[in-house]
């Protein structure tokens, strides 16, 4: 039996950035039931870092290989994680994630990710939801301002790779196209209502203006400027 969890639907791998690539993926969750999922990879010279690993198809698979050579597997999200054990052994990759997963949680870090951990990509930094009741983190990449988050804010720009019942059932849970914070993650994640609050202001304080997520498309430029009203919307509701 394999153990590692099969390739599902995807689109081709293409450069957003210069040497930032984005992988439009899949997952089935259920009879009938298939989400969006996203892949982010960043390559330094020869090097690949993937983030919010999404497992290849052969032709995505065989262009990755031709890109560099896959050394960093980072984990942002504590609900995210299926396809990482795949690459850590495929390539014998370092592991990236924060400590304590509930989800996943078999797979233990060679590095761990905290408030004041270096990121393996040049001209990056992390940022750690610190209220969060389950691990959750993003990655802001300086020289693109591109922030990669996994759950916590999603842009979604169409329906690509969701069942016609996920879409019904995502459209009842309030998911709508846009720029959001995630609904459930954020009801599960917080200790009590308007917990995150201080967090995602926090997380204004980077001068970011595009945004790609483990879910939906990439926003290219304004994502802070929308993002401080979603933010502003939310907690006013809290």
């Amino acid at each position: 039996m394999n153990k590692y969890a099969v390739a599902t639907i995807q689109d081709p791998l293409i450069e957003i950035f210069p040497n930032i690539y984005l992988v439009r993926g899949s997952i089935k969750i259920g009879p009938l039931l298939q989400m969006n999922r996203n892949m982010v990879i960043v390559r330094d010279g020869s090097e690949l870092t993937l983030i919010n690993a999404v497992r290849l198809d052969s032709t995505n698979l065989e262009h990755l290989d031709k890109l560099g050579t896959v050394k960093n597997i980072i984990r942002l999200g504590d609900f995210h994680g299926l396809d990482d054990q795949f690459y850590i052994d495929t390539y014998k990759a370092t592991f990236w994630s924060q400590e304590r997963h509930d989800n996943y949680s078999e797979l233990q870090p060679n590095k761990v990710i905290n408030a004041t951990t270096d990121s393996p990509i040049l001209n990056s930094k992390f940022f750690i939801f610190k209220s969060a009741k389950f691990p959750e983190a993003a990655l802001f990449l300086e020289d693109s301002q591109l922030l990669i988050t996994t759950d916590s804010v999603q842009y979604w720009d169409d329906w690509r790779h969701i069942s016609f019942l996920s879409k019904i059932i995502l459209l009842l849970m309030g998911f709508r196209l846009g720029l959001f914070i995630g609904g459930p993650w954020l009801k599960k994640v917080s200790r009590q209502k308007g917990s995150l609050e201080h967090d995602f202001n926090q997380l204004l304080s980077l001068n970011f203006t595009s945004l790609v997520a483990a879910h939906g498309n990439i926003l290219r430029d304004g994502a802070k400027k929308e993002l401080e009203r979603i933010v502003i919307n939310t907690f006013k509701r809290s």
